[in-house]
């Protein structure tokens, strides 16, 4: 692989071009979005107050997948982890690579109308909640495992269909789900890339030094691994990039938000087997909605033309690249004005708390302020594998 390709599969290139990105909002030279970085204490002040709110004494956990496998207040998957004879903690944490690579894959935005009753807990959910449960209760029945006798693996994904998903996640006419067949092929191409996802601790665990990994090393190889899983997106040299996109002031633009929201996601197996995972924010913050949608609620993002937010878009057109690039550049920069607020450090707060407690958050209760349905602020039309 070219080194120039190389680059474009890493967090750096993620941040390099998100840079660039803003240095031309702020110029008044992208033909969509003007930012307003005047606006940005006021939302790093809403985010601080979210998190004192959520988290009174500042302990927030990473942002991670695992925060949504959590009904009623139980921690589903602790209680899982619990009641299992786990032989080592090599097998442990390949079993839980399997659960959150397949879940994070499932995690697209759910829609509006889509929702989970979790019948053990009783509770109804939707959205990330709501796909993070189904997800655990899919893995849970060993549909994924092709061994009845060791139902916590996912080494039988490539006979995984739509059908499957539809009757786990409870789809049906009136709870519709968005891009289910696309999840569905997602997965099936999964396997085809992997075989086993859980078999990526192996690949992680050797390129570890010392018992030390770095973040940017989860995604590296995530992006090089499940590089073909990615349909319809950009080939260079013979290499797919993923969630790379064209803008026609930039070039290519690498975004890698669902890779990078599982990168975060596996640094806690990684630690609970031992491996210390260093440089954690080396990663960037997430291009999603939620964070997008945070800038653009309170005002530090403004479209030029206000028509646009009732316009459906790809998410492969310049507007909404744009508007996902510039969200990662935003979050740095938001990022030191919360811990400011919060009085903590960058040490004892990395992005993945920020995002966690966080702008996540705050992104979601500013768009139940201002939307009934509580969506995102742009009309966006997804397969189900990109937000």
């Amino acid at each position: 692989m070219a080194d120039d390709v190389r680059f474009l599969l890493t967090a750096g290139a993620v941040r390099r071009a998100a840079d660039a990105m803003l240095d031309l909002a702020l110029a008044g030279d992208l033909p969509d979005w003007r930012v307003d970085l005047d606006r940005l204490p006021h939302t790093a002040q809403v985010v601080a107050e979210v998190i004192r709110a959520q988290y009174p004494t500042l302990e927030v956990p990473f942002h991670a997948r695992w925060r949504h496998f959590t009904a009623n207040g139980r921690d589903l998957w602790a209680e899982l982890d619990a009641r299992t004879a786990w032989p080592d903690a090599a097998v442990r944490a390949r079993a839980a690579f399997d659960l959150v690579i397949v879940s994070v894959l499932l995690d697209a935005g759910a829609g509006p109308d889509w929702r989970y009753h979790d019948t053990e807990t009783g509770q109804t959910l939707a959205r990330s909640e709501g796909l993070g449960v189904a997800s655990l209760r899919l893995f849970q029945s060993g549909v994924l495992s092709a061994s009845a006798e060791d139902p916590l693996r996912a080494d039988a994904l490539e006979r995984f269909d739509a059908t499957i998903l539809a009757t786990a996640f409870q789809v049906s006419n009136g709870n519709p789900l968005l891009g289910l067949e696309g999840r569905a092929a997602l997965i099936r191409r999964l396997g085809a890339a992997v075989g086993r996802p859980g078999d990526l601790y192996d690949a992680m665990l050797a390129r570890a030094e010392d018992d030390q990994l770095p973040a940017p090393a989860i995604l590296e190889v995530l992006l090089e691994r499940l590089g073909p899983i990615w349909e319809n997106r950009l080939v260079l040299d013979g290499a797919p990039l993923g969630d790379t996109w064209k803008h026609p002031s930039l070039g290519l633009v690498p975004i890698h938000k669902l890779s990078q929201w599982l990168a975060y996601s596996l640094i806690e197996p990684l630690q609970a087997a031992g491996v210390e995972v260093t440089d954690i924010d080396g990663l960037t913050g997430l291009a999603e909605y939620r964070n997008g949608g945070l800038f653009l609620d309170d005002g530090v993002m403004i479209l030029k033309d206000p028509a646009d937010l009732d316009r459906v878009h790809a998410v492969s057109d310049p507007l909404v690249v744009a508007w996902r690039s510039l969200t990662v550049a935003l979050l740095d920069r938001i990022a030191p004005l919360v811990r400011e607020r919060l009085g903590v450090s960058e040490a004892d707060f990395p992005m993945a708390k920020v995002l966690e407690g966080g702008t996540w958050a705050a992104g979601r209760r500013l768009a139940r302020e201002r939307r009934s349905d509580g969506g995102p602020p742009l009309k966006i039309t997804s397969d189900g594998t990109v937000f």
